[in-house]
């Protein structure tokens, strides 16, 4: 009988260099929602490696029963899930009334599919194949603009609006109106009145950029790098379908105007209230 040869060493672990640059809060939890094992190892290794708690699914009922017993910060979701899609679990969260953090994975030039997601509330999309390094990218990206509590000076300092002392020395920001629509970034609400307007966070960050400079036109690129970025990648659809939702939730205004105006072949301006005097 011969002895037996050495056993082949398993193969090592994944593990990809740290880059600090294009991370977001540290001890966030991100849930990877794919049915491809390499596709989970891959990401998963890349967001450990940066500080992030992962947890995975490998399917849709699994992926919606754990985004509902253990709410993580941000869902990075397959759209072509087994058992229930990544737009089931994306409407089913956000008729929970979750606000949670969502990244499309969605099939190269599918655009029904990238719109789709936009319009069932996801905060962002990336297309297969793609670098490992651009879904850290992109979760880094949504995490620091409506993840866990930025600095304050800093975020003021992106979005706008006068800064205030408050209880204790607390540095924050005095909420800003359109029309009858308070919008406060502290509490990431707007109002009407008393009640409040149910946003994704992506269309409040879109809001409050526009009506920082009532009047001013933007167009789709500028709204995009305001709000996403150089994560952004110049889709004009993307903030198409944002803007719709927007409009669509706002309703209009008390004179009967829409409070987000289309200028046609540049992009978009929150409506100034006209001078009565004029």
């Amino acid at each position: 009988m011969t002895a037996a040869g050495p056993r082949p060493a398993a193969p090592a672990r994944f593990r990809p260099m740290a880059d600090s640059t294009i991370v977001g809060p540290m001890s966030s939890r991100i849930l990877v929602a794919d049915d491809e094992p390499h596709i989970r190892e891959v990401v998963r290794a890349y967001l450990e490696r940066e500080g992030y708690e992962v947890a995975e699914a490998a399917d849709g009922d699994r992926a919606l029963a754990e985004a509902r017993e253990r709410p993580p910060d941000l869902i990075v979701l397959d759209v072509m899930l087994p058992g229930r899609s990544g737009f089931e679990i994306l409407r089913a969260l956000r008729a929970d009334g979750s606000g949670v953090g969502v990244l499309m994975l969605t099939a190269r030039d599918e655009v029904v599919d990238r719109v789709a997601g936009l319009e069932l509330g996801a905060d962002d999309y990336v297309t297969k194949p793609f670098e490992p390094r651009e879904v850290v990218a992109r979760v880094g990206a949504i995490l620091r603009r409506f993840g866990r509590a930025p600095d304050v000076r800093d975020d003021a300092a992106q979005v706008g609006g006068d800064v205030m002392l408050g209880d204790g020395g607390a540095v924050r920001r005095a909420p800003s109106a359109l029309f009858d629509l308070r919008i406060d970034l502290d509490t990431r609400g707007v109002f009407r009145g008393s009640v409040e307007v149910a946003l994704t966070r992506t269309e409040l960050d879109i809001l409050a950029a526009l009506a920082e400079q009532q009047g001013r036109v933007w167009t789709r690129e500028q709204i995009g790098m305001r709000v996403f970025g150089e994560s952004f990648d110049t889709f004009d659809r993307t903030i198409d379908s944002h803007v719709k939702n927007l409009r669509a939730k706002l309703g209009t205004r008390p004179d009967g105007g829409a409070y987000i105006e289309t200028i046609r072949g540049v992009g978009y301006r929150a409506a100034r209230p006209l001078d009565p005097s004029s």
